[in-house]
């Protein structure tokens, strides 16, 4: 077996305790909040004790923490998360319905991040010092202080109103109009990028001037090659590590902001769906948002750590 293959063998067999963790998490704050799905599901029709009792007996909510575990984890490695008390439909079914345009919008919002990041901190390190340099690291900065439902809320009064270039919310699939879908998404997903994109331009600007300090660029340079065939070539392949942690981290953020930005531009995403659960009491809603954005977290780390062996063969010897 190659190193590559136990690396990645190693990482997936961690995964086991770490998502059986969040699980365990989730279900144990779940418990405690303020939510009890037997008046949710009797909502408006000022039901007796005895019915309230009932409906937790028959669903279990009678037993014992563990037991409610186990059966938790039992549905789950079956696809059973459970059932919405107000609308009667398979959570499954809400979470499938409402995850493609979450993805959509943090992917999107990704590429933007990445794209504005690279241009930026690159254009940073290669004039070090001098007026690009400097107006790049005043906008990251403001960037970087600036929250994404108070972007989002500057497009829609700028973008959007006054100057009438997008419309100023709702959701048109892409199957529909691809170019209706980007003139939906793309406020939201700058809104939700931004701040990222800040952030992820003052880590690419500092790996790259480090490595544009080695003796391996300047022997590069003087021995003729172009500027631009060293740092697109070498500087960059290797001063991708940190931005990629940060990257890696980042993600989360993503799809957490993604429940207020899907608010503010009414789209009907997890964001809405959880929003909507938390304000009628759901909580077997709640419940699975919350571990699919987590394990969504998981997974892009996951793919993260795989690019790190992609894009610096030195790990893999290190490993």
């Amino acid at each position: 077996m190659t190193i590559v293959a136990r690396l990645l063998l190693r990482r997936l067999l961690l995964l086991v305790p770490l998502t059986l963790g969040i699980v365990l998490f989730v279900f144990i704050v779940m418990r405690f909040a303020d939510m009890d799905p037997a008046s949710a599901y009797y909502q408006g029709a000022n039901p007796t004790p005895e019915q309230l009792h009932q409906f937790r007996e028959e669903n279990g909510l009678l037993d014992p923490l563990p037991v409610r575990y186990v059966n938790f984890v039992g549905d789950l490695l079956t696809g059973d998360m459970g059932i919405s008390v107000l609308t009667r439909d398979p959570v499954i079914d809400q979470v499938t319905t409402a995850l493609p345009l979450t993805l959509q919008l943090t992917f999107l919002g990704l590429g933007f991040a990445v794209v504005l990041s690279l241009v930026l901190g690159v254009t940073a390190a290669v004039h070090r010092d001098r007026l690009p340099d400097q107006l790049i690291r005043v906008v990251s900065l403001t960037g970087v202080a600036a929250p994404s439902f108070w972007l989002a809320l500057l497009m829609i009064q700028y973008g959007a109103v006054e100057l009438g270039w997008f419309p100023t919310g709702g959701y048109i699939n892409p199957n529909d109009s691809f170019t209706g879908w980007l003139e939906t998404m793309t406020m939201p997903a700058l809104a939700l990028s931004l701040p990222v994109a800040a952030q992820l331009t003052r880590v690419v600007r500092t790996a790259v001037v480090e490595e544009l300090d080695r003796d391996y660029v300047r022997t590069a340079i003087g021995s003729g090659l172009p500027p631009v065939v060293v740092v697109g070539r070498n500087v960059l392949r290797n001063a991708l590590i940190n931005p990629l942690t940060v990257l890696g981290l980042r993600v989360g953020y993503l799809l957490g902001g993604a429940v207020v930005i899907e608010t503010i531009f009414g789209l009907p995403g997890m964001g809405k769906l959880m929003i909507d659960a938390v304000r009628n009491g759901d909580p077997a809603v709640v419940q699975g948002v919350v571990l699919t954005t987590a394990a969504g977290f998981v997974v892009v780390n996951l793919v993260i750590d795989i690019l790190y062996l992609l894009v610096n063969p030195r790990l893999r010897s290190a490993a």
